[in-house]
């Protein structure tokens, strides 16, 4: 009963969406000859029938025979087709609330007020002035998140510098690569894939660490171009991954539960091939000299209803002796985690590493200010955090769903150097 309140809720609000936009493209055409009214009247209805259909019929449209530019061009310019629609919805909005006032305002004006009459009664036309702001701002929306698509491999070096009071005197200096959320399913340039594999190359780092989502569902998504590409990542201290909720092929349809048992275990033996080792809900220690650190693995764990918890930190942390180990790292896909079980429960994990969230690919993010609607569902969602002596950090994610594109939220490589 309640989804289907919502599904109402939702409907009436595209509604309301379309019939404004209609009515904002409808009044800023009106002086041109009747030809080109009819003519960009119907290309707008047409193109707002487009995106609806391929919404709906999304699933059943077999993409892969789409060529992957017009598939990029066709999701971001439907995602800002919408979103400008909803920002067009908010400014009329506020112009019909201004007409409501002034259509009761009419009502209390004395009798033979005919100068007030008509003032109130030009305040009760709507604004040509705010329905041009609404279909310039609808419009910018539309063409920032096409240009988006274009900084979807623009990767980009985040550093900082951490200080644990804990940090063996060996470790000082040591020079950490995080990766996140390659996604390779939603790839489709080698050479610029590659390109970020080299940036993380250039940073000559001591170990690199990758928490989780190499696919969007299936191992398959990982040619042997991609196997190649993603297996010259190499590091002094080694590279070690776990696995994010796409990994396990939980959002598509397979045939036999042996199927999807086979996707997974297909997946593991790749990261194995590609020289990358698992640390699935286990442990493994770093030495330098009599020096040592421990890094500890789990499989996703949501702290939220919709997202799996496969993860086991608990035996993550027994499986090995690491009790004494005064400094401790976590790799865990989502960072809800990070408030749900390790903050609590493991006081001495000084430094968790997570991802997920992408940074919903979208918002603002610059120096001293982010700011993105994904803040709405997780608490920590990109960049820094801590309390007390424990640190997370949430990579933005290396590679893009969905939305094939990256607008204010760039794909992520982080640098973290323990000093």
């Amino acid at each position: 009963m309640r989804s289907a309140r919502v599904l109402v809720i939702l409907l009436s609000i595209i509604a309301i969406a379309e019939y404004y936009s209609y009515i904002v493209v409808r009044s800023a055409i009106r002086t041109l000859p009747g030809a080109w009214r009819v003519l960009l009247l119907g290309l707008y209805i047409t193109l707002s029938a487009v995106t609806w259909l391929g919404l709906i019929f999304f699933r059943k449209i077999d993409w892969s025979s789409v060529p992957h530019l017009l598939r990029n061009i066709y999701i971001a310019f439907t995602l800002g087709f919408f979103v400008g629609k909803i920002f067009i919805l908010l400014i009329m909005l506020l112009d019909d609330i201004r007409r409501v006032i002034m259509w009761v305002i009419h009502f209390f004006i004395p009798a033979g007020n005919e100068k007030a009459v008509a003032a109130v009664q030009n305040g009760m036309s709507r604004s040509t002035f705010l329905s041009r702001v609404a279909l310039i701002i609808g419009g910018t929306w539309l063409v920032a998140f096409v240009y988006g698509i274009t900084n979807r491999y623009r990767y980009k070096v985040h550093r900082i510098t951490l200080k644990p009071d804990v940090l063996p005197i060996a470790f000082k200096g040591l020079k950490i690569v995080q990766v996140s959320d390659i996604h390779t399913g939603s790839f489709d340039n080698h050479d610029a894939v590659a390109q970020g594999i080299q940036r993380i190359l250039d940073e000559q780092p001591d170990v690199i660490f990758f928490t989780g989502d190499l696919v969007n569902n299936h191992s398959a998504e990982v040619d042997e171009k991609y196997k190649e590409i993603y297996s010259r990542l190499k590091a002094p201290m080694g590279v070690y991954s776990i696995l994010g909720n796409h990994d396990y092929g939980d959002y598509v349809q397979w045939p036999t539960p042996e199927a999807k048992k086979n996707n997974l275990q297909q997946l593991k033996d790749l990261h194995a091939a590609m020289g990358w080792q698992m640390l699935n809900n286990a442990n493994t220690v770093l030495q330098k000299g009599s020096d040592k650190i421990a890094v500890l693995g789990v499989e996703n764990w949501s702290a939220k209803a919709s997202f799996p918890k496969y993860g086991d930190l608990k035996k993550a942390y027994e499986e090995n002796d690491i009790k004494s180990i005064p400094f401790k790292i976590l790799l865990s896909h989502d960072p809800s985690h990070w408030h749900a079980q390790v903050l609590p429960q493991y006081n001495d994990i000084q430094l968790t590493l997570s991802g997920h969230t992408h940074g919903m690919q979208f918002g603002i993010d610059i120096p001293g200010f982010k700011w993105s609607p994904v803040k709405y569902m997780y608490k920590e969602w990109a960049g820094l955090y801590n309390e007390g002596a424990q640190y997370l950090y949430v990579n933005r994610g290396f590679g893009f769903l969905g939305y094939p594109g990256r607008l204010g939220i760039l794909p992520e490589i982080t640098v973290i150097t323990l000093a």
